[in-house]
């Protein structure tokens, strides 16, 4: 009976673009995030110390380029307050205003800027620096045209693809508490369904069906990649072209 058919988190759409552009990552980035440790918001991956000095800032984004593949000397990073104005220059990759990071090429160097006065805390930050390190692995070494459709939302699939997908799933959807209240914020580009979703396909490609580091993720989005996994068990068959991407188990 069809009663409890699995079913997907995310629309038609939604889904096939999910499945095709990690098909797409595999390919032009290769099986080594698919073989090595997720990355996760634990003192094993980031050992150092976090007090928000201009240094720990730095020391994050080596870090994470470290992880991602991208050579300390490819990126400057520029740190800013609320209120900093950024060059019209910031604008290319298509960040919009209010961000809490921008990406840009000045004299041929990659440079970050991050509006630190936005960042609720560490992990909003690692997922801001994914990103922008992301954008770097896209536009920086040719990948995509900036002027891309879906630039932004391939920028956020690339910090999956790339082992950085906990935090960037966990910061999509935030909470904070100020003296009036709860205020909830929102970081990046895909719905916590996409990102749920697209963490169930890449632990799939990583021959990883029951992921003991989805505890790391916040409720939402692990819902949602159960969801996903439960989904794909049900219908792996049927997606004969984007299983070409998976390595054999």
């Amino acid at each position: 009976m069809g009663i409890f058919r699995a079913t997907c988190p995310v629309g038609e759409l939604e889904r096939l673009w999910v499945e095709e552009m990690l098909s797409w990552c595999a390919a032009q980035f290769g099986d080594r995030t698919l073989r090595t440790p997720v990355i996760l918001p634990t003192s094993d991956f980031f050992p150092d110390a976090y007090s928000g000095s201009a240094q720990d800032v730095q020391t994050v984004v080596d870090t994470v380029g470290d992880y991602m593949g991208v050579a300390r000397d490819r990126i400057r990073v520029e740190i800013r307050s609320d209120g900093d104005d950024l060059p019209d220059a910031a604008f290319l990759a298509g960040s919009a205003q209010g961000a809490t990071g921008h990406y840009r090429i000045e004299h041929g160097r990659a440079v970050i800027s991050l509006d630190m006065s936005r960042m609720r805390s560490p992990v909003t930050l690692v997922a801001t620096v994914a990103h922008e390190l992301a954008h770097e692995r896209l536009l920086g070494e040719y990948r995509i045209d900036a002027d891309r459709h879906d630039n932004e939302q391939l920028t956020d699939l690339l910090t999956v693809y790339l082992g950085l997908g906990v935090f960037n799933a966990n910061a999509a959807f935030q909470f904070s508490q100020r003296q009036n209240g709860w205020r909830s914020a929102s970081l990046g580009y895909l719905s916590q369904p996409m990102f749920g979703y697209a963490l169930a396909c890449w632990t799939i490609m990583r021959g990883d069906p029951k992921p003991l580091w989805a505890k790391h993720l916040d409720t939402n989005p692990r819902v949602y990649m159960k969801q996903g996994l439960k989904y794909l068990r049900a219908n792996l068959n049927a997606l004969p072209e984007w299983r070409t991407a998976l390595p054999e188990t």
